[in-house]
């Protein structure tokens, strides 16, 4: 019933009730809701397993199980990496020898390739486990080379949910010996995995204008004077100029202030494309959220001897967001990065 309301929650609320700021990727929360109403509809057929134990029904359940969990946890695991968009169907491929494992059980009515059928299925988690590992790293770089503030961005939680459902599958499958306990703490399990899902879908922020494809160099859209679109042939900065740009419109207007401020955006404001804008940065080895992040922690410098000198009582919070952080968290932890101190340890050494 738990996994019933959470679908329909997901399915038919326009906005989010954890975190109402943050719009949601559509997809994720399709492939969030099937995920749940799979699993009610598993907790329906093992029931149904529980009146009639005989193996033609177990094959049949387990083959509905892999029929319809492993599609929808693929399908969430790579709705959440949103650089690029990821196909579900070799996960369905990948099931293909499992199906056949389970069709030959029912044929011959034996329960002797159960246990491969175990180990595969368990190798298949595990290796989506380890693609989502490598994919998981790949997305958080791509992050900051995109953008300047990763709250509600980064997504090193969904392996979480992978280790927590892998840890579901193994016990569920264990649960032949009939221990009452063991029942008990699928179900906690069953909980868990709701609830963090439900607020992995509901804080994960839907990053469109980055995924949406970039106009090729040396055409960029105009307004219309009637107010429509229009493609004209204009020529981006060359990338040799880019450092001039980057002074005059971000470092001299203080652009780096503005929250959340995205590649694309700051691309647009100083007249090149983002592709030109991520090769700079790339040619200087640093990250577009190491650049926005640096010129941050020296406006909050200068703030500081600014509020010291003038004798003003502040705190190291509101100083940060005046120097463009949205999260307090964030800054420490960017102000860490670039000074190597703390935020307390450092203001007593200015202090002393």
């Amino acid at each position: 019933m738990l996994s019933v309301v959470a679908a329909l929650y997901l399915l038919f609320r326009r906005g989010n009730a954890i975190a109402p700021e943050v719009k949601s990727p559509l997809r994720l929360r399709r492939w969030a809701a099937a995920f749940m109403m799979a699993s009610a509809i598993s907790h329906v057929c093992w029931l149904f397993y529980a009146f009639y134990p005989t193996s033609t029904v177990y094959s049949i359940v387990c083959s509905l199980d892999l029929l319809m969990l492993f599609p929808s946890i693929a399908g969430i695991l790579v709705s959440m990496l949103q650089d690029r968009h990821r196909p579900v169907w070799s996960v369905l491929v990948a099931l293909v020898p499992a199906f056949l494992l389970l069709a030959i059980c029912i044929i011959k009515d034996d329960d002797a390739l159960y246990l491969p059928l175990s180990i595969y299925v368990i190798a298949l988690y595990a290796s989506i486990l380890l693609y989502m590992f490598f994919a998981v790293r790949k997305y958080g770089r791509w992050l900051r080379d995109n953008y300047a503030d990763l709250e509600n961005k980064e997504v090193w939680q969904s392996l979480i949910f992978l280790a927590l459902f892998l840890l579901f599958f193994v016990m569920y499958s264990s649960t032949s010996a009939g221990s009452p306990v063991l029942v008990y703490i699928l179900q906690i399990d069953c909980i868990i995995l709701v609830a963090l899902l439900l607020w992995r879908v509901e804080t994960l922020q839907e990053l469109s204008e980055i995924t949406a494809p970039e106009a090729a160099p040396g055409k960029q859209e105009q307004e219309h004077p009637q107010g429509k679109k229009a493609t004209a042939s204009t020529q981006p900065a060359a990338p040799t100029k880019i450092g001039t740009l980057l002074k005059k419109h971000c470092e001299n207007k203080q652009l780096y202030l503005q929250n959340d401020l995205s590649l694309t955006q700051l691309a647009n404001a100083i007249g090149t494309n983002r592709t030109y804008l991520s090769h700079h940065f790339a040619q200087q080895g640093i990250t577009y959220n190491a650049y926005i992040n640096g010129l941050r922690i020296r406006h909050f410098i200068s703030l500081y001897h600014k509020a010291t000198a003038e004798h003003r009582e502040f705190t190291a919070q509101q100083l940060a967001f005046e120097s463009g952080y949205h999260s307090y968290s964030t800054f420490i932890a960017a102000f860490k990065q670039h000074t190597g101190k703390t935020v307390t340890a450092w203001m007593r050494d200015q202090a002393e």
